[in-house]
């Protein structure tokens, strides 16, 4: 006989493990990647064994260099725009957002340049390599939205059209057979200098304030939760290790291998959202539904 009793399935023994680890500590700093944001739309860089799935991303010094190869990436995020800044966060972000209102999580220190995290609602965030959604000019320090540069951009090429395309991970798009000569690059209106993105390039240092600040936040960590990053890169590997090195814990939630998997505590190796989401309702269980009221007939 049906007595509509629902069977709840239990997570999946290393969630368990996970809503356990997190249970046990009050101090844990979370370094995400770009694995957090596929969900929203936005590609990820590497595939599961860490190589790169497009063509690897600008070099800050040919972008300083030449103006061919300025051109070529404003072109490229004059057409990816749009799409990137359309993209909501995800079951990660929302999920990294429940936990810091748990009080377990005091820093989330991300990769990612989408600002996706503070828009989910996560209030103590450090971004790492910057923001796509701020432009510097390299001469003065002079900052504008991206957005208004984007208008900028579209007064100075009122005729390119560029070809369809996808988005890419760093906002720009793949358009590899575009012609990209006459695509005009505008300045800095304060000074003439240069304009680039706030984001930190391959090949360009994090900020001295950004890495000390990043640093603190594992330092005075009583765990570290990595979630969606391969941590191919130094300025997160670094992190890691240190964190390592300290006697501190480390824990992963990722797709495929990473260049810390021999310092991890365990790992995951599971969708970002759906583990973090997993591991939150383990340790919060979320409240039954209210039963339908009797009608009081038999």
């Amino acid at each position: 006989m049906d007595c509509g009793i629902i069977e709840v399935a239990r997570p999946v023994p290393e969630v368990e493990r996970l809503a356990a680890w997190l249970a046990a500590r009050s101090r844990v700093t979370v370094i995400t990647g770009a694995g957090v944001s596929t969900a929203s739309g936005i590609p990820d860089y590497r595939d599961g064994d860490g190589n790169w799935k497009h063509s690897p991303p600008v070099q800050y010094r040919d972008f300083v260099e030449s103006a061919a190869v300025r051109r070529r990436y404003w072109a490229r995020s004059f057409a990816g725009w749009p799409i990137f800044a359309a993209a909501e966060p995800g079951a990660a972000h929302v999920a990294l957002v429940r936990l810091e209102r748990t009080r377990r999580v005091v820093r989330l220190v991300t990769q990612n340049v989408d600002r996706l995290h503070q828009r989910a609602g996560s209030e103590r965030v450090i971004d790492l390599h910057g923001r796509l959604d701020m432009v510097r000019c390299l001469a003065c320090g002079a900052r504008i939205e991206r957005g208004a540069f984007q208008q900028r951009l579209r007064q100075a090429n009122p005729d390119w059209r560029a070809p369809s395309a996808c988005v890419a991970p760093d906002g720009d798009a793949d358009l590899e057979s575009a012609d990209f000569s006459a695509f005009a690059v505008p300045v800095c209106e304060a000074c003439g200098g240069v304009l680039k993105p706030d984001v930190v390039f391959y090949g360009e240092s994090v900020s001295p304030q950004t890495a000390a600040a990043a640093s603190d936040a594992v330092d005075s960590a009583d765990g570290v939760l990595v979630a969606g990053s391969s941590l191919m890169v130094w300025s997160s590997f670094r992190l890691v290790r240190a964190a390592a090195q300290r006697g501190i814990e480390v824990v992963a939630v990722n797709r495929g291998r990473t260049r810390a998997d021999n310092l991890f505590a365990f790992k995951l190796d599971q969708e970002c959202g759906a583990a973090l989401g997993a591991a939150l309702d383990t340790l919060h269980p979320p409240a039954p539904a209210a039963r339908p009221a009797s009608s009081g007939r038999g």
